[in-house]
C-alpha cells in the first residue's frame, strides 16, 4: 500500500465498500459525539468523512488533532445508512472507519478558519493567503483560472496561432502607465523596465514573418488598484496577426472568447456570434461610457433641443451656453415614492455632480419641478419621444457634454441595479470601434493621441494631411463584456511615413520617434506587413466567469491596494551590499 494514499478524497463510492484504503489530507472539520468522532478529510479534490469510535487506536490521535492538521488515515470503506447519506457530497454515500491515523503535520492555532464562508479582513486573508486558498470558493476560483488558460491555449492553437515568449527585461514603453524599473549591475546608472505589455515585441514578430502569434503574457504596470485591476502585474491573452483587416481580427478572436465563456458559463447564457459593434461616439451618447453593460436595457438620449426656450430656465440656460441635456429613462420608477427620485439626486451630488433632475410619471400624470416649469404640452412631447409609459420616470443630466455623459452613464448603471433590470445570468459582449485618433488636451493646450499612438488612422496619410485632427478616426477597438473592458486593440500603423506624420500632429518630431521607438520604427523600414491584434485580460475573464466582484479573488497571490505583498513582505529595503553592487544610493524624501 502506498505510504500516503491509495485514493484521493473525492474518489471513493459505494462500490468501494469493504476495501481497505488510505487517504491523506487536511482536517477540515471535526465533530465530537462522545464515543464517536467524525472528521471531514479534505484534499485538492474534495472531502471524505472519517469516523472512529472510542475503542479504536485511531481515536486517540483524531481526538486531539486540530483543524487543518495534515493526517494520513488507513481504514475500511463503509456504506452510510439512508438517513446519513449526503447527496451534496461526491463521497456522501460512504465513510471511512479509521483503523490507523498518522499525524503528518500538526497545525497551530489558526489566524482565520478555513471551513465555512465567513468573511475576514483583507489584510489577514492576504497575509495568510495559503490558508485563504484552502477555502472552497478561492480554491475553485484558482482551478477555474487554470482551466480557462488551458482552454484559451488550445483554442488559439486551433485558430492557427503559434505561442512565443517575449522578453521580461526590456526598455521603457509608451503604454501610458508608470514602469517598474530594474537597475543594471553591469551598466551602472542604467535601468531595464518590466514590460507594460509585449506591444512592440509582438509587432516585431510580425515584421519577422511569424504571421500569427500569441502568448499568455505577464504585464507589469505601476498603477493604483481597482476592483477590476490588480496593482503590479496581470496576465493577458496577447495576440497579433499579419495581413489582416479589423474584421479578420474580430473573426479570429470572437470564437475563442465565445467558446471560453460558453465552456465555463455554468448555466449562464452568452451573447451570440458575431458580437455587436458600437461606434465610440454612439456608445458615449447611448451609454455614457465606452465600456457599456448591454445587459442593462436603458438607453440615454440627447434631449437638449426640447429645452431651447423652455420654461425650465436652468436647462434652457445650459443649452443656450453650448451644454447638453441627457435623458436617462427609468422604467417602472413611477411606482416608487418621491424618495426614490430624491435619493438618486442625493447620490449624484455625493458623486461630485450638481444633481439629477427628474420627471416622475404616476398613472400617466408627469410630476416634479421640471414637468411643472417645462409646460404640459412640451412635457407631453418629451415623454412621447422617449417612449415612456404611465408609471415610468426619467432623470436628466445637464452641463458640459463630457460631464453630462459621465453622470448619465453612472446614473444608467445605478438605475439598472436599483430597478433590477440587469440579467445577472448572461454574458453580453460588444466591440467599441471607431475611436478618435486624437483629442484636445485642455491642460497642455494641444492636440494629443487619445488612445494608442501606434494605430493606423482611418484614411491613412490622406486623413492626416487634409482632415481636422479631432475628426480623424483610428482602427482602434475595445472588447467589452458586461461593462468590463477586456482589452484594447488596433490595426497597427506599419508605415514609417504615416507614423512620423501622426506623431508630428501630436507635437513630436521625427527625432523623437527615432529616439523613443528606435527598435520598431527601424524595423518598419525593412518591410513590414499590415498587422493588428488585441490582448484580452485573463484576470478579468476569470473574474467574470467566477462571478467575483474583485479581481484579487481570482489571483493566486495578489497584492493589496497599496501594492504590498503582506505574505512575503514585499516591497522591502535593499541591503547596503545590494545597493553598492547596483551603484544605487537611496535618497530619503523630506517630510511635509
Amino acid at each position: 500500500m502506498h505510504a500516503y494514499r491509495t485514493h484521493h478524497c473525492a474518489e471513493l463510492r459505494p462500490e468501494h465498500v469493504g476495501q481497505t484504503v488510505r487517504l491523506s489530507g487536511w482536517v477540515h472539520r471535526r465533530r465530537d459525539h462522545g464515543n464517536l468522532v467524525f472528521v471531514d478529510l479534505r484534499d485538492h479534490y474534495g472531502l471524505t468523512q472519517i469516523v472512529t469510535d472510542v475503542d479504536s487506536e485511531a481515536f486517540k490521535a483524531i481526538e486531539r488533532v486540530r483543524a487543518e492538521s495534515v493526517i494520513t488515515v488507513t481504514g475500511v470503506v463503509v456504506a452510510r445508512g439512508p438517513e446519513a447519506t449526503n447527496p451534496n457530497l461526491a463521497t456522501g454515500g460512504i465513510e471511512i472507519s479509521a483503523q490507523d491515523v498518522i499525524i503528518q503535520s500538526a497545525a497551530a492555532e489558526l489566524p482565520m478558519p478555513v471551513a465555512g464562508e465567513a468573511e475576514y479582513p483583507e489584510d489577514i486573508r492576504l497575509r495568510y493567503r495559503y490558508l485563504d486558498l484552502r477555502r472552497e470558493r478561492l480554491h475553485n476560483n484558482i482551478v477555474l483560472r487554470s482551466n480557462v488558460i488551458s482552454s484559451v491555449r488550445r483554442r488559439m492553437i486551433d485558430q492557427g496561432f503559434t505561442e512565443f515568449q517575449t522578453p521580461i527585461l526590456t526598455a521603457s514603453s509608451p503604454e501610458g502607465a508608470r514602469d517598474y524599473l530594474v537597475p543594471s549591475r553591469v551598466h551602472p546608472g542604467k535601468f531595464y523596465a518590466l514590460p507594460q505589455a509585449p506591444q512592440m515585441f509582438k509587432q516585431l514578430l510580425m515584421v519577422a514573418g511569424f504571421d500569427r502569434y500569441f502568448q499568455i503574457a505577464p504585464c507589469f504596470r505601476d498603477e493604483d488598484a481597482r476592483a477590476d485591476r490588480s496593482p503590479g502585474e496581470f496576465y493577458q491573452l496577447d495576440f497579433e496577426m499579419s495581413f489582416v483587416t479589423q474584421d479578420d481580427v474580430f473573426n479570429a478572436i470572437e470564437p475563442v472568447l465565445h467558446g471560453i465563456f460558453e465552456e465555463f458559463a455554468n448555466g449562464r447564457t452568452v451573447s451570440p456570434l458575431p458580437f455587436k459593434r458600437i461606434p465610440y461616439r454612439e456608445s458615449m451618447l447611448k451609454y455614457g461610457c465606452d465600456k457599456p453593460d448591454l445587459r442593462n436595457p436603458i438607453l440615454i438620449s440627447d434631449v437638449g433641443s426640447h429645452f431651447v426656450g423652455s420654461g425650465f430656465g436652468l436647462f434652457s440656460k445650459i443649452v443656450d451656453g453650448g451644454g447638453v441635456v441627457r435623458a436617462i429613462p427609468a422604467p417602472g420608477a413611477g411606482k416608487h415614492s418621491r424618495k426614490f427620485f430624491d435619493d438618486m439626486n442625493d447620490w449624484a451630488r455625493s458623486q461630485g455632480f450638481a444633481g439629477l433632475g427628474y420627471i416622475n410619471i404616476k398613472d400617466g400624470v408627469p410630476g416634479g419641478p421640471i414637468a411643472k416649469n417645462h409646460g404640459e404640452e412640451a412635457t407631453a412631447k418629451l415623454i412621447a419621444e422617449l417612449g415612456l409609459g404611465p408609471d415610468d420616470g426619467v432623470f436628466f443630466a445637464a452641463g458640459k457634454e463630457s460631464d453630462a455623459a459621465k453622470l448619465a452613464g453612472a446614473a444608467r448603471t445605478r438605475l439598472g441595479e436599483l430597478l433590477e433590470l440587469i440579467d445577472l445570468n448572461h454574458f453580453e459582449f460588444c466591440w467599441i470601434v471607431d475611436f478618435p485618433m486624437y483629442e484636445y488636451d485642455e491642460d497642455a493646450k494641444k492636440v494629443d493621441f487619445s488612445h494608442n499612438p501606434f494605430s493606423m488612422p482611418q484614411g491613412g496619410m490622406d486623413a492626416l494631411l487634409h482632415k481636422d485632427p479631432l475628426d480623424i478616426l483610428a482602427y482602434q477597438y475595445d472588447i467589452v463584456c458586461n461593462g468590463i473592458e477586456l482589452s484594447s486593440g488596433a490595426i497597427r500603423n506599419h508605415l514609417p511615413e504615416i507614423m512620423y506624420k501622426a506623431f508630428e500632429i501630436a507635437g513630436y518630431s521625427q527625432q523623437d520617434v527615432d529616439t523613443n521607438f528606435a527598435g520598431m520604427i527601424n524595423a518598419f523600414k525593412f518591410g513590414a506587413p499590415p498587422h493588428g491584434g488585441s490582448a484580452p485580460g485573463i484576470d478579468r475573464m476569470v473574474m467574470l466567469l467566477a462571478n467575483e466582484p474583485n479581481i484579487r479573488e481570482v489571483i493566486v497571490f495578489p497584492m493589496n491596494q497599496k501594492a504590498e505583498d503582506l505574505m512575503m513582505g514585499a516591497p522591502n529595503f535593499a541591503t547596503l551590499k545590494q545597493l553598492r553592487e547596483l551603484n544605487i544610493r537611496v535618497i530619503e524624501q523630506t517630510k511635509g
